[in-house]
């Protein structure tokens, strides 16, 4: 591990304030700060998502924000090699990356090669499971690979399609791939108790859905529908990307009304927060500060 470039990562749930540390972090030792977030690398997912502002960044280089359209799926083996790349150039130029972020499997497959199964994509077979709902790929999974469907985010369509295609196309179980070691990687975690971190996204949903100032969340994902030039995302894929899209979405199409979709909403972080921790704590590398 020791002869492995040296990286430092910086995770939690959401709300934990991994941003605030990790650019803290970057101006004490010389960093640069690489996203970790499965749905801040989309331009346009900027509220919604929690992307840090300039202003928040105060001066320190951030990479992997903004480097794909929403119209696209980006997953994360799109992810690791990006990130490597960003990695590369970090350090080409004396600096410390600083990986920030609460998606566990990016962190997970930007640390370990080998990660990603040798399978290439079948547009044929991706085009049928694409007409089945998340809950149906999820009972298909189960059907076809349990020790898959046992490990997997339920709830997350683009992980269970490609487990699917995999399944399907092979007609055996998605294999078990062995993990290797990229960097050396020091992990510092932030941990809240459930009840203040419940608190905190709650207080956060609050502002981001009524700013007292400029645009809130309702306002960005109908600009992602309805764009003024060009073509908007089609509810379907708003659905598809989950959590403040999903059910600001609903809301819009006038299938929840605000109080529906805001009780909906918050239930919703508070769980993936509740899963973000169940995958971290596998972890037994992460150092946690707790608060």
């Amino acid at each position: 591990m020791k002869d492995l470039p040296k990286i430092l990562v910086i995770l939690g749930p959401n709300a934990s304030g991994k941003s605030d540390l990790a650019v803290n972090l970057a101006l004490e030792k010389n960093g640069e700060i690489v996203s970790a977030d499965s749905r801040q690398v989309y331009k346009g997912l900027d509220i919604g998502s929690g992307k840090i502002t300039p202003k928040e960044m105060k001066g320190v280089p951030h990479h992997l924000l903004d480097v794909v359209s929403p119209h696209k799926v980006f997953t994360a083996s799109d992810y690791s090699h990006l990130a490597r790349k960003a990695i590369d150039d970090i350090l080409s130029r004396g600096k410390l990356p600083i990986i920030c972020g609460g998606t566990g499997f990016y962190i997970d497959a930007l640390i370990c090669g080998n990660y990603f199964s040798p399978v290439p994509p079948q547009p044929e077979i991706r085009a049928e499971l694409e007409k089945l709902s998340t809950e149906e790929m999820a009972e298909k999974l189960a059907e076809l690979d349990p020790d898959r469907f046992a490990s997997i985010d339920k709830k997350n369509r683009t992980r269970l399609l490609r487990a699917l295609e995999i399944v399907v196309s092979t007609g055996k179980p998605v294999p078990k791939l062995k993990k290797k070691a990229r960097y050396n990687a020091e992990k510092i975690g932030i941990l809240w108790p459930m009840e203040k971190l419940d608190k905190r996204i709650e207080i956060r949903l609050d502002k981001r859905l009524n700013p007292e100032k400029g645009k809130g969340m309702i306002d960005e994902v109908a600009d992602l529908k309805f764009p003024e030039n060009g073509k908007g995302l089609s509810w379907k894929r708003l659905y598809d990307l989950g959590l403040e899209y999903r059910y600001i979405s609903l809301y819009l199409k006038g299938e929840l009304n605000y109080k529906e979709m805001r009780q909906q909403l918050l239930t919703a972080i508070k769980q993936y927060a509740r899963r973000q921790m169940t995958w971290f704590k596998k972890d037994k590398d992460i150092k946690w500060i707790k608060k």
